[in-house]
């Protein structure tokens, strides 16, 4: 069987292309050589599960430690019911024994006089006991437990903690997706969580699963050239890297797409615009793990933190700010500064995912907008937005989630509506400058058979306030995103929305402007 690039679940270097796993997170070992308790996270699907198998299947091999890894994932139904959670939590501990030690490593029967809240601790002490070597215990998805459960699972390991490593396991790992003192004491965005008063205030260090940087995301197309002689050109490595920022679930998504997907047979090289091909699908399919992301974007928490970033606004980037580590932890957003998401392709998805709502409201028929050569006709395109924003602006920004930037989201969605499947839409939020820039790009092949690529540049302001009107800050920047992309003309939206704004129907209205540096452009005021 032929190895490939996986997108779901741990990998298998017998099945699957991989990063070596121990590369991707070298200091643990030296930390669980010095007897330390440590917390490991990161996003889903960076790696975590396959890194910690790893690890412990070649401590064990090794022949110093009894090393094990295993998921608390199935005892989230136990909710506060701390007795079933550890019941459930050290049945999963057997099971995992029983299939990856041998049997003189494998735990003993558990102490059947142990109180609940107590049991945990008395039968990891039992297998110290017992065991003839070091035990090292891989708790994955610690963070699955809530409540009551949470907090006794991780007292009684901080109980047992200074009787290691005759009494107790020599080290201990917590993995999930967020740092200890972010675990929820119970269910839902606004839960309260553990925060600095952490009953395991005991780990050494919190380590953190990073992304993929670009010889590693080489390393990995490289194994498929070997396996089967299909080259990636540079270029494409670039934009993979590029588009995904070394997210290691995107990078085996979009790998994959090309070569299993969208039947691009060996020996044939992979190239950018395979890539871009890809991208394009992949945001569209709108995957498992782009879906899960999706479902945080309600939580009122990331809310907070991604509202300004896509309406342009200065966002809190304080490394001590609760919300923002969250939000990082998630994977939505950079941890380094500037301030941003993650990636391209989550920049894609998050404003698609809270615009899908609008765009359900959108009737316009995509193929009446293109003319009789191909071209799309834009003029006509910002007509019937101007249309619909008169008849459906209110009511559908009254109702959004995310208030503040509401009205681009609906600009965005009418947009994605007519160009859905035949071009495509690029964002740009400009950070502290107020403005989201938007290029569409729609290819059309002229009578002669030349195919190109018609772009169409849109700045979107927004009149605060108390803030003046931001048509001259507006025109002189969009004057330098139309530089950028070689653009003579473009569109600037400005949505009013002062407290004592005209009412909507007095105010929307499109006209001609002129960019200090003389470029002819249009002004739609909404």
């Amino acid at each position: 069987m032929s190895r490939f690039f996986n997108t779901a679940g741990p990998c298998d270097p017998r099945f699957h292309y991989m990063v070596p796993p121990e590369q991707r997170l070298p200091e643990v070992r030296r930390l669980l050589e010095r007897m330390g308790y440590v917390v490991v996270h990161a996003p889903r699907q960076t790696g975590k599960t396959t890194i910690l198998r790893t690890l412990a299947k070649a401590l064990t091999e090794e022949g110093r430690f009894a090393a094990l890894h295993f998921s608390c994932e199935q005892a989230k139904v136990a909710e506060d019911d701390y007795g079933a959670a550890e019941q459930i939590v050290l049945a999963a501990l057997r099971l995992s024994a029983a299939d990856a030690l041998p049997e003189d490593l494998c735990p003993p029967p558990w102490p059947e006089s142990a109180a609940p809240g107590t049991l945990l601790r008395a039968a990891l002490r039992a297998w110290t006991r017992a065991c003839p070597r070091p035990l090292v215990l891989f708790f994955d998805e610690i963070d699955a437990l809530r409540g009551q459960s949470l907090i006794s699972v991780l007292s009684q390991l901080r109980a047992g903690y200074p009787d290691r490593p005759d009494n107790f396991p020599w080290s201990v790992v917590l993995c999930g997706l967020r740092d200890v003192r972010d675990y929820k004491l119970a269910s839902g965005g606004e839960a309260p969580r553990l925060g600095s008063s952490s009953p395991f205030n005991i780990k050494i260090r919190s380590l953190r699963v990073g992304d993929f940087d670009l010889d590693e995301i080489r390393m990995l197309l490289a194994q498929h050239t070997a396996d089967t002689s299909q080259p990636f050109a540079e270029a494409a490595i670039e934009r993979i890297g590029e588009v995904t920022a070394g997210q290691p679930w995107l990078v085996n998504a979009l790998a994959n797409e090309v070569t299993a997907e969208m039947g691009v047979e060996p020996p044939a090289p992979i190239t950018v615009e395979h890539v871009d091909h890809a991208r394009e699908r992949l945001i569209l399919a709108r995957q498992t793990h782009l879906d899960s992301l999706a479902a945080r974007l309600a939580e009122p928490r990331v809310r907070r933190v991604l509202e300004p970033i896509l309406t342009g606004a200065l966002a809190s980037a304080d490394p001590y700010d609760d919300d923002f580590q969250y939000v990082a932890d998630l994977g939505l957003i950079a941890r380094d500064l500037p301030i941003r998401i993650a990636n391209p392709i989550y920049q894609e998805v998050i404003p698609r995912v809270l615009a899908v709502t609008y765009e359900r409201s959108v009737t316009a028929a995509p193929r009446s907008f293109v003319l009789p050569d191909g071209r799309l006709d834009f003029d006509r395109l910002l007509n019937e937005f101007a249309t619909f924003w008169l008849e459906h602006g209110d009511v559908l920004t009254q109702r959004a989630n995310y208030h503040e930037v509401a009205p681009q989201l609906v600009l965005m969605a009418f947009l994605q509506r007519v160009v859905n499947g035949g071009g495509s839409i690029h964002r740009e939020y400009g950070i502290g400058r107020g403005r989201i820039d938007l290029l569409v790009r729609w290819p059309w092949t002229d009578a002669r058979g030349v195919r190109s690529d018609q772009l169409e540049a849109l700045e979107l302001k927004v009149w605060s306030t108390g803030r003046p009107d931001p048509l001259d800050e507006g025109l002189r920047q969009l004057d330098g995103y139309l530089h950028r992309l070689a653009l003579d003309t473009g569109v600037l939206v400005i949505f009013d929305r002062r407290a004592d704004a005209a009412p909507i129907h007095e105010r929307t209205r499109l006209a001609r402007a002129t960019t200090p540096a003389g470029r002819d452009v249009t002004l739609l005021r909404a």
